[in-house]
């Protein structure tokens, strides 16, 4: 790093700082990166989490009604396991549950493979879908 010329008296009880010796250019490269680095990543953050489609939801259903469309269904894997039953359930929790099984917080087998597989707008439609059913 190159020092500007100044001679001693001007240096004595002068802090230096890399702030100071930064050239206007490098600090309006940094303030460009900054501002190229949130423009690109603030869009994404900010995203609304889908919209659950009802009507969507109607062709991805037929993986959650072989257990939860039974009335009384009881799972043999791994262990007896009372399924419950979704149709009617508060939407958020809907999505909540598929997100936790996604993300391995909660853990059931056959959940664990469905919810693994769903986007974030399949889990929306589907906690959609079962919410509206009674």
């Amino acid at each position: 790093m190159k020092f500007p010329n100044i001679s001693q008296s001007q240096f004595v009880g002068t802090t230096i700082t890399r702030a100071s010796l930064r050239t206007p250019f490098s600090s309006k490269l940094a303030q460009l990166a900054l501002a190229a680095a949130c423009t690109v990543a603030f869009p994404v953050l900010a995203a609304d989490p889908p919209k659950g489609n009802i009507e969507a939801a109607k062709a991805k259903v037929s993986m959650c009604i072989g257990c939860h469309g039974i009335p009384g269904y009881r799972a043999s894997f791994p262990e007896i396991y009372s399924v419950p039953k979704i149709a009617g359930q508060n939407e958020k929790y809907i999505l909540s549950s598929l997100r936790a099984y996604a993300s391995g917080e909660r853990t059931h087998p056959t959940m664990d493979a469905i919810s693994k597989s769903l986007s974030d707008q399949d889990m929306a439609d589907l906690a959609a879908y079962y919410s509206n059913l009674k």
